[in-house]
Formats: structure tokens, C-alpha cells, sequence
């Protein structure tokens, strides 16, 4: 391979890397969903992982036609651009429904107290909500999640904007194997970093428990999915 390639291969990897690790979009609300619903460590990562290949294989789908037809470049630019608006937008919406329903599981947990009288003269009290109780009776009936559908559709439209412009028609301009080889390590370094960081992110989440915030989980996962949105739909994030 010439040096051009050899370039643009350290360059896939560097810009794949930072370009993940500057986005909190990429991890924060993997991260959070996971302390939130308490999914497994496997669940976490194969979700973050189905999410980046949706992400990473859209903008490369798009890139490859592209090439193969000639479209300017420009034109591709602003496809991109008007995905990104779109993921930003269904992050503000998809964060905004969480947040909503979660201060609603929040209220429906709250906890109350109740004394009870024995025959003895002997009274105790205890604390409890009826919506967990309640809830148990129709585990067997719960509904399937969504929500890991609900952010794959997101990171689907969401663009890997450096992908097309900086690295695949510079690469598809020297061969056909470079235009690949460029692309694949730019997919493995911006997947791999969000795997990365959700693992080392989780860990520490699940290392420092906070009880008292337990009850708002969702809602600050919520949040946080809220604040992702209007940091790519407003800072450029």
C-alpha cells in the first residue's frame, strides 16, 4: 500500500477514536440506560455494539453509493447534515418521553408508611409502595422493551460526519482495497471506543451505588438523553 493509504489509515483510526470520545452521545446513554434498567453487563455491550454498527454502516452505506456513482460530495455532506439534525432531534424527543416517564415510575415508587396495632398493645411500622408489589402479579404479562430499538433507529441516523469527506473519497481516489481498508479501521476504532468507554463507564457506575437517586433513575437517565439531543442539535457536539 503507498504512503497516501498508509495516511489515511492512521488518520481512520485517530479520527474514529477522538471523534467517539468527544461525542457524549456515543456512551453517556448507553451508560445510563444500563444503571437505569439494570441490564446486564452482556446486554450493555451487545446493545452499544448493534447501536455502533446501525451508526458506523449507515454513513458507510451512504459513502459507498456515493463513490459508485459520482455524487459530489457536497451533496453528501448535506445528506449527512440533515441526518445528524434528525438523530438530534429523536434524542430531544426519545429524552424528553424517558424523562416523563420516569418521574411518573418515580411518583408511582414513592414510598409511605403504615403502622400496624397487635393484640399485645405492640405496634411497628414499615415502609413500602404498592406499585412494586403490584407489579409482580403481572411480571409473567410485562411487555417487551423497546428502548434498545428505540436508540438503534436513533444512532441509524445519526451520520459519522469525517467518514465520507475526510476519509472514503480520499481513499476511493488511490484503489478500490484502500477505500475498504480506511473504512473498516475507522468502523472498528469508533466501535471499539464506545465499547470501551460504556464498559469502564458502567463499572464505575455500578461501583459507586447512590440508593437515595435509585428512585429517579430513570428520569435522570432521561436527562441525560435530553441533554445529548440539544448538545449535537445546538453546540455542534
Amino acid at each position: 500500500m503507498g504512503v497516501e493509504i498508509n495516511a489515511l489509515i492512521i488518520t481512520a483510526a485517530s479520527v474514529g477514536f477522538i471523534h467517539t470520545l468527544l461525542g457524549p452521545d456515543h456512551y453517556l446513554p448507553f451508560v445510563m440506560l444500563s444503571w437505569a434498567r439494570k441490564w446486564s453487563g452482556f446486554k450493555t455491550m451487545l446493545v452499544t455494539f448493534l447501536c455502533g454498527i446501525g451508526h458506523v454502516g449507515s454513513s458507510v452505506i451512504i459513502g459507498l453509493v456515493g463513490v459508485a456513482v459520482g455524487i459530489a460530495i457536497g451533496k453528501l455532506e448535506f445528506l449527512e447534515s440533515v441526518r445528524g439534525s434528525i438523530a438530534a432531534w429523536l434524542f430531544i424527543g426519545f429524552g424528553i418521553a424517558y424523562l416523563l416517564w420516569g418521574l411518573r415510575w418515580a411518583y408511582k415508587n414513592k414510598t409511605h408508611r403504615h403502622i400496624h396495632l397487635h393484640t399485645a398493645g405492640v405496634e411497628h411500622e414499615h415502609n413500602h409502595d404498592h406499585h412494586r408489589q403490584h407489579s409482580h402479579i403481572h411480571e409473567q404479562t410485562e411487555k417487551p422493551n423497546i428502548t434498545p430499538w428505540v436508540l438503534f433507529i436513533i444512532f441509524a441516523f445519526g451520520p459519522c460526519e469525517p467518514l465520507i469527506p475526510i476519509l472514503m473519497y480520499p481513499a476511493a481516489q488511490s484503489s478500490l482495497w484502500g477505500l475498504v481498508i480506511v473504512t473498516l479501521v475507522f468502523s472498528a476504532a469508533t466501535i471499539g471506543t464506545m465499547l470501551v468507554v460504556v464498559m469502564l463507564a458502567r463499572r464505575g457506575a455500578t461501583f459507586f451505588e447512590f440508593p437515595s437517586l435509585q428512585r429517579y433513575s430513570h428520569a435522570i437517565a432521561g436527562a441525560t438523553i435530553l441533554l445529548c439531543g440539544l448538545a449535537i442539535q445546538f453546540l455542534g457536539l
